[in-house]
């Protein structure tokens, strides 16, 4: 116990303790601004991911499209419901099942 008083007694304790709490807790990147900063950037990356994966399908539906006049009318087709003077369009929507 004697021990442990002049341990808290000692001032280079003491300075260093309080540096560490404060850093920890009271600075402008303590402990909670690095954990919110490190989910926003594991959600930055998620995204990124997702619209790098949106961009090479986009990429690739656009080489298909630039190609194939075939492809480019299917594509108009089915995205946009174009349809030909003499056709008819019917869009069949399923409904989900309410739990």
């Amino acid at each position: 116990m004697k021990r442990l008083i002049e341990l808290f007694r000692n001032k280079y304790f003491l300075c260093a303790f309080a540096f560490v709490v404060w850093m920890l807790f009271f600075d402008r990147n303590d402990m909670l601004s690095q954990y919110e900063y490190s989910s926003e950037v594991s959600k930055l990356k998620d995204e990124k991911a997702f619209y790098e994966q949106e961009t090479n399908q986009v990429k690739k539906d656009l080489k298909e499209l630039t190609s194939n006049l075939k492809m480019a009318e299917k594509f108009a087709r089915e995205k946009y419901f174009m349809k030909k003077d003499n056709e008819d369009v019917f869009v069949i929507v399923e409904e989900t099942p309410k739990d």
